[in-house]
């Protein structure tokens, strides 16, 4: 089962190709608090920060697409730095273990936009859309050694994800040339989500 970990986080990382610009959520802000929350507390806690299931993912990687039927949910958890970069640590359901893996992104000048350089790959990651208390669609690009793919993933709160939330994301997706057959919504393994609160 070892070389199922290399795949999967090959998966994680195959990221979107270079191409049209793509869109920021407008006016993204990591401070921004829903209706229903208290006032941050005295930690300057963040409200994007915090705990996400991966709930659908599409790509047109040839890792996931030979892998998207064998997945399932996974969790990542949003933080970030005084300086406003981004520290994203996924927590993955493999047979054997929940293994961890952290990225960390730099912000760059457009609120919602991280980028990252490890390993002499540049990664690209936008916030496209988010209500901040209920979703996120994250977009990724990824440039380097690899053949560049496409990757958007669904984030939700809860392991909750309503029609209309899948409807709006296929919508999403299948504007930037993405189809139903890349598609994979993940159901939940139960495993996991304590290693990660």
């Amino acid at each position: 089962m070892t070389a199922v970990l290399p795949s999967l986080v090959l998966t994680l990382l195959c990221l979107l190709q270079a191409g049209a610009e793509v869109p920021v959520q407008l006016d993204f802000d990591t401070k921004k608090l829903p209706r229903s929350s208290p006032n941050p507390g005295s930690d300057g806690s963040l409200q994007f920060a915090g705990m996400w299931h991966i709930m659908a993912a599409v790509s047109n990687c040839p890792v996931f697409l030979s892998m998207k039927d064998k997945m399932t949910s996974s969790v990542t958890t949003i933080s970030f730095t005084p300086e406003g970069h981004m520290s994203m640590e996924a927590v993955l359901p493999l047979p054997e273990e929940c293994k961890k893996i952290t990225m960390v992104f730099r912000r760059s000048e457009q609120a919602g936009h991280y980028i990252s350089t490890e390993k002499g790959e540049k990664k690209d990651l936008r916030v496209m859309d988010t209500d901040y208390e209920h979703y996120a669609i994250v977009y990724s690009q990824q440039q380097g050694s690899q053949e560049p793919s496409t990757m958007l993933q669904l984030y939700t709160r809860s392991q909750y994800m309503s029609p209309q939330l899948l409807k709006k994301f296929k919508k999403l997706f299948h504007s930037m040339g993405l189809t139903e057959d890349m598609l994979a919504v993940l159901p939940h393994s139960g495993r996991c989500t304590k290693t990660h609160s």
